[in-house]
Formats: structure tokens, C-alpha cells, sequence
């Protein structure tokens, strides 16, 4: 049986560039510098996310108090995506549809975690004072960070996703992997249709801190992704935000109506051994096991640390020299999982509005995993 064409009928996108995928292809066509902040975590700057409307996407306020910023942030993306594809009101077709999220892991309770350390250097016995507070202190959920899948739970309570959910971990990749899974079972016959997508929080000082603690932080106001090297001030700026897009096989979409945005054609991942020339070496084969030969423009999820930058620059100047480049960090900056579908929504939209035919989308893990998409119009 050949394969079934996969189409993009729905998007849902908040980050520092908007709510919504208008406010994010005009973010993208202006070429500006994102809203940034670098005064609230100095000497790291980070792309907030706009201000939203929980109450239009999550109507009950017992539900957004239970969540986290990243899992409201998903949600609310989700039910744009279910609103662009017109899906929100239709309780049938959603409780049968299947979800993939690309979650990190969980936001950590940061004041607890702060109050535990500082009592146990005073503590007479740090044993006992540990097991006391961990037993009292802890969250409903008996973990110190939220459950990464925790995100597509409240997507199922809220919107009424109720078929079944897969969560991925693992950076960057995870939301390769979801896209990928996504297009090859809807392509194979497999379902007619999945939610995927994925959410983060960079305003935490948390995640900082880890990411400072590998040296992957760039520092101390923003620079466009590629104009980041030096061993002293190459990283990425993370960015608050969620992209969810609405798959479908083109027979399923065209029967209930719905317009197709894109098609995404192929994804292509590998998982190489990082050395020198590993990145430059991988990145053209992926382009070929994708499909990719003469794309308008190549959306590169790079993540601005230096040495990776500049690789993936130069394997993609060679493999297709007439080709733009253009970095979704410069217009969302870096929401880690949540890279690859911001960059197949963009693509999408490009695709949709005409101002593309070919779209790849390529996404080089700030440690490991490497990827490419190729999404062309409907």
C-alpha cells in the first residue's frame, strides 16, 4: 500500500513572537529582534512568553491552578490548534483522537527544593529532618517536579482529547520523534489523525541554572543565532512557549472538510556520535533520506552554541548553497522540545500564505539528536 499524504489542519503557537500563527509569521517576515528580558535572571536573558487569556482556551480556574506555566502553556496551544482545525466542539472525533507531546521533565517546586537544603545544613539529624519534609512538603503527585505527562492529561480533562497519548523525552529530539511517529502512522494507515506537539517554561531559574551548569547559556543580551560564536558568549536564549499542530491523512481531512495548511512529507532523525564533523557529515544524508533537494527557505532550529552553529551552518551552505537560512531562535527563541513543531507550524504557514513551495526545517540537539523535516504546500 503506498503511503498516505499527511496534512497540517490545525496550529496552535504562543511564545515571545504572539499568540496564534498570524502574530508568528509576521514575527518571522519583520526579521526583528524578539521580545526579550534580561533583567529579570541576569546576566540570561529569556523570551518570554505574551500575556494570554487562560480563560479562553482553560475556562475553569481550578484548572489552571493546578498546573504549572508549562502545562497551561499547552494546553492553551492545544485548543488553538483544535480551534484551527475545527475540532473544538466536536466531542466525537476529539475523544477517538490520539496525542503525542515532547515534554521535558516537569517543573520543579524550586521553593521547596531551596527551603529543604537551607534547613538541613542546621538540622540535628539531616536524615530524619530529609524523610520529615520530603513526606510533608511534596506535591499531590509524590514528586518533587511535575510529571512530564502530566501535560497531556490535562489536555485530555480540558479538551476532551481522550484517545490515546504518548509523551517523549529527550530535548530537541523528542519533538523530532513526535513529528516523525505522528507522520508515519498516519501515513501507513495506521490512525486519520494525531495531536502532537509540545510545551516549555524558560522563565524559571531552575532550568538556568542547569543548562548554565554545561555552559549552553549565552550571555548577556540577545544576538541572532548565528552571530553567537565564541567559546565566551556561543549558547542558546530560551524561550517560553507551545506549538501543537493537528495531523491528518489527506482523504480523512478532505472528507470532514477541513483545509489542509502544508503537507509534511517526511521526517528524517539520527542519533550520531558527537565529534567534530559529526553534525556537517549527518546533516546532508538526513536532507537526502528526507527528500529535501531545493527548498525555499531552511528553517534551522539551531540552538546558537557556537561550535554547533557553525557546523550545521556550513554542512547546510554546501548541501543547498542557494538556499536562505533563517533561525527560529531569532523569532521565538529556544523552548528546547518545543523547537521542531514551532518550526513545521512556521513552515506550515509559509506553505499556506504562498510565500513558500518547500519548506526544511532542520534541528541539530544542543547535546545530542539531529533531525530534518520536510514540509511542502497542499
Amino acid at each position: 500500500m503506498s503511503a498516505r499524504k499527511v496534512v497540517v489542519t490545525g496550529i496552535g503557537v504562543v511564545s515571545c513572537a504572539g499568540e496564534g500563527i498570524e502574530a508568528h509569521l509576521a514575527a518571522y517576515e519583520a526579521g526583528e529582534a524578539p521580545r526579550t528580558d534580561a533583567e529579570t535572571f541576569a546576566p540570561y536573558p529569556v523570551h518570554p512568553v505574551v500575556p494570554l487569556s487562560l480563560d479562553t482556551q482553560i475556562p475553569k480556574k481550578s484548572d489552571q491552578r493546578q498546573m504549572e506555566p508549562w502545562q497551561r502553556l499547552g494546553v492553551y496551544a492545544a485548543g488553538l490548534a483544535l480551534d484551527s482545525a475545527g475540532l473544538k466542539d466536536d466531542a466525537a472525533r476529539k475523544a477517538a483522537l490520539h496525542l503525542i507531546v515532547a515534554s521535558g521533565g516537569g517543573e520543579r517546586d524550586y521553593a521547596v527544593d531551596g527551603a529543604i537544603l537551607t534547613g538541613l545544613r542546621d538540622a540535628a539529624d539531616p536524615g530524619a529532618y530529609l524523610n520529615e519534609h520530603l513526606q510533608n512538603d511534596l506535591r499531590p503527585t509524590l514528586f518533587l517536579a511535575q510529571l512530564s505527562n502530566l501535560l497531556a492529561g490535562n489536555i485530555a480533562i480540558v479538551h476532551g482529547v481522550t484517545g490515546a497519548s504518548r509523551t517523549f523525552m529527550g530535548e530537541e529530539s523528542a519533538g523530532v520523534d513526535a513529528l516523525r511517529i505522528a507522520q508515519a502512522r498516519i501515513a501507513s494507515g495506521q490512525l486519520d489523525a494525531m495531536l502532537v506537539g509540545g510545551s516549555y517554561n524558560a522563565e524559571r531559574a531552575d532550568v538556568l541554572l542547569v543548562h548554565e551548569m554545561g555552559g549552553f547559556l549565552h550571555t548577556p543580551d540577545y544576538r541572532p543565532v548565528f552571530s553567537r560564536g565564541g567559546a565566551e558568549n556561543g549558547g542558546f536564549i530560551l524561550g517560553s512557549g507551545a506549538a501543537f499542530l493537528l495531523l491528518e491523512s489527506a482523504e480523512h481531512a478532505a472528507a470532514r472538510g477541513a483545509k489542509a495548511f502544508a503537507v509534511i512529507d517526511a521526517v528524517a532523525n539520527d542519533r550520531v556520535r558527537r565529534k567534530p564533523g559529526a553534525v556537517a557529515e549527518a546533516l546532508p544524508r538526513l536532507l537526502r533520506e528526507a527528500g529535501i533537494e531545493n527548498p525555499d527557505v531552511i528553517l534551522s532550529g539551531a540552538t546558537g552554541v557556537a561550535s554547533l552553529a557553525e557546523e550545521e551552518a556550513q554542512a547546510l551552505k554546501s548541501a543547498l548553497p542557494d538556499t536562505r537560512i533563517r533561525a527560529t531562535g531569532d523569532v521565538i527563541g529556544h523552548p528546547i522540545e518545543a523547537v521542531p513543531p514551532f518550526g513545521a507550524a512556521i513552515a506550515a504557514a509559509l506553505c499556506a500564505a504562498g510565500k513558500a513551495r518547500e519548506v526544511a526545517i532542520t534541528s541539530v540537539g544542543h547535546r545530542s539528536g539531529e533531525g530534518v523535516i520536510r514540509v511542502t504546500a497542499a
